[in-house]
C-alpha cells in the first residue's frame, strides 16, 4: 500500500502571483512545440531541455541522448515525454541522484522540473518520502503528472525557472543553473584536488636526515659562491 503524498500549505512564493512587470532580460524564454516547425527551432527546444534538466555544468557530449532526440524530432513524442525521458536518463541518476541523499535530490528536481523552490521543509519532506517508496520513476512521474506541471507547462513547453523577479525588487533571484548540483555533504567526501596535491611539501619534519642533507648542500654552495672567492681561493663573480 502506497504512502499518500503529506499534505502541506504552499507558501506565497513569487511564482504562485501574477506578474505585471515590464519584460526584460530576467524574463525566461519559452521553448514550446507549438511554435517549433523547422529542424533549427526544434534543435533549438533541445538544446533548452538539456540546459533545464542538466545544467550547464552536465552539459556534455556524452550525456546526449540521440535516441530520444530523434524521437522528439520526428514527432513520436512529445516534449514532456523528452523532459521525462532526460530526467530517467543513466547520466541524470549518476550525476544527480546517486550523488545527493533524497532531500536535495527533490530540491534538484524541483527547480529543474517544476521551476521553483521547494515551499519549505514539509514539502521537501512530503517529496522526499515518495522518492523512497515509489523510487525514482514513480517519484519523476507523480512530478511530470502533477496539476502544477501539467498547468505551466503541459505536454509541449520546456519547464523554466518561473518568474525570477522578486517583488519590491529591480533583480531576480540566483539562477538555478549557476547552483551547486550536490550537497555539502557529498562534496566533502570528494578527493582532494590535484592542485592542492602539488602545493603539499614533498618531505615532512619527520624526514630528519633528508632534511639535514639539504641544508648541508646549501651550506655549501653558499660557502662555494661568496666566500671562496673572499679568500682567494676562487675568482671573484664579475658583471659581463
Amino acid at each position: 500500500m502506497a504512502i499518500p503524498l503529506l499534505t502541506y500549505s504552499p507558501s506565497s512564493q513569487n511564482q504562485r502571483v501574477p506578474g505585471y512587470e515590464i519584460p526584460n532580460e530576467e524574463k525566461p524564454r519559452v521553448y514550446s512545440s507549438e511554435f517549433s516547425y523547422n529542424p533549427k527551432e526544434i534543435s533549438e527546444l533541445i538544446w533548452a531541455a538539456y540546459y533545464q534538466v542538466f545544467h550547464e555544468q552536465q552539459m556534455l557530449s556524452s550525456n546526449r541522448q540521440s535516441f530520444l532526440e530523434s524521437q522528439l524530432a520526428s514527432g513520436q513524442i512529445n516534449v514532456k515525454d523528452f523532459i521525462r525521458g532526460l530526467a530517467l536518463s543513466d547520466p541524470f541518476r549518476r550525476l544527480n541522484y546517486n550523488s545527493n541523499n533524497n532531500y536535495r535530490f527533490v530540491e534538484i528536481c524541483f527547480q529543474r522540473l517544476l521551476g521553483r523552490q521547494v515551499y519549505d521543509e514539509r514539502e521537501k519532506l512530503a517529496w522526499s518520502i515518495v522518492l523512497a517508496t515509489k523510487g525514482l520513476k514513480g517519484f519523476i512521474d507523480e512530478l511530470l503528472n502533477s496539476e502544477e506541471y501539467m498547468t505551466n507547462f503541459g505536454y509541449s513547453t520546456v519547464p523554466y525557472q518561473r518568474r525570477r523577479i522578486l517583488p519590491q525588487r529591480s533583480h531576480g533571484e540566483l539562477p538555478f543553473a549557476r547552483m551547486a548540483r550536490y550537497g555539502e555533504d557529498y562534496r566533502n567526501k570528494l578527493p582532494k584536488s590535484s592542485l592542492a596535491a602539488a602545493f603539499k611539501p614533498k618531505y615532512e619534519l619527520s624526514d630528519k636526515p633528508i632534511v639535514l642533507g639539504l641544508l648541508a648542500t646549501s651550506a655549501a654552495l653558499i660557502i662555494a659562491v661568496y666566500l671562496l672567492p673572499i679568500l682567494g681561493l676562487l675568482p671573484k663573480l664579475g658583471t659581463f
